[in-house]
């Protein structure tokens, strides 16, 4: 089965969401469906996307399962972002929860070392 994945992010102060964003993901995003959306690839067929819906705004949780977990949270914290929250469960998977302007979070989760 072929999946591809678009997960919404509703924000309500767009420009700020999408140098936030920017920032997280290291980069702009891969384009701009209208005025009110940004969309990333963060692999083949697998999308992250801010939409402008104020009336929504910061109740999205995603969690991005990334195998390069160490280096991703390092190169964030190089843009300038540090996640609210750390976490290691007990099988030893390790999670690092950023929260956007509008308290949307955005984690990276990571393998045991």
């Amino acid at each position: 089965m072929s999946v591809d994945l678009f997960a919404g992010i509703p924000v309500a102060d767009y420009p700020a969401a999408l140098a936030w964003y920017e920032r997280l993901l290291g980069g702009p995003p891969a384009f701009h469906p209208n005025d009110v959306e940004a969309v990333w690839e963060l692999a083949e067929h697998r999308y992250v996307y801010i939409e402008h819906l104020p009336e929504r705004a910061g109740h999205a949780m995603h969690t991005v399962f990334a195998a390069d977990f160490d280096a991703r949270i390092a190169a964030i914290a190089e843009r300038g972002l540090q996640p609210a929250k750390r976490e290691t469960y007990d099988n030893g998977v390790r999670k690092a929860i950023f929260r956007d302007p509008d308290g949307n979070e955005l984690s990276f989760g990571g393998a045991p070392i």
